[in-house]
């Protein structure tokens, strides 16, 4: 046992004078390492942004989902309230304009997809636009979200 006490305080010496001038690693230590978090740090550090880069570009498209859903909601519940159709439909476009106008990059189309109005019982329309999504990657992928909604008509307005 003594004898392995000696080995092994014989090799902690040496280490420690070996130490001198051979870096933070020292004898055992590999030199080749050196520098190599440096080329990590370069290697991902782009990876990771563009990571991060492409989570918020999915996330506006699901903000654009979720705005588009609600520009359906009240453009239908607009043109539900008007007496005439061509009332009905100017103001579900001007709903869906006013709720999408930071959200869509072209036009806002609305598009009345029931049947009849003036017999009818109820006002469906379809709202669509194009949304920024990945335009902020350099990506210029055309990304045009639909979304539908139906609303009952107003039989007390209706009514002169």
């Amino acid at each position: 046992m003594a004898g392995l006490v000696s080995f092994v305080r014989d090799r902690v010496t040496e280490c420690r004078e070996g130490d001198r001038g051979r870096g933070p690693r020292g004898a055992w230590g590999h030199q080749g390492d050196r520098g190599l978090s440096t080329v990590e740090v370069v290697i991902l550090a782009p990876v990771m942004i563009l990571f991060i880069l492409v989570l918020v570009a999915f996330g506006q498209l699901v903000d654009g989902r979720g705005a588009l859903d609600g520009a359906a909601r009240d453009a239908a519940r607009a043109g539900s309230l008007q007496r005439e159709e061509t009332t009905a439909m100017s103001e579900a476009q001007k709903a869906a304009d006013a709720d999408l106008a930071d959200v869509c990059s072209g036009p806002v189309t609305v598009t009345k997809t029931s049947t009849g109005f003036a017999d009818a019982e109820l006002f469906t329309v379809e709202v669509s636009c194009q949304v920024r999504g990945l335009a902020m990657l350099g990506l210029d992928v055309p990304t045009t979200l639909t979304s539908s909604f139906t609303s009952p008509l107003d039989p007390f307005k209706r009514k002169a």
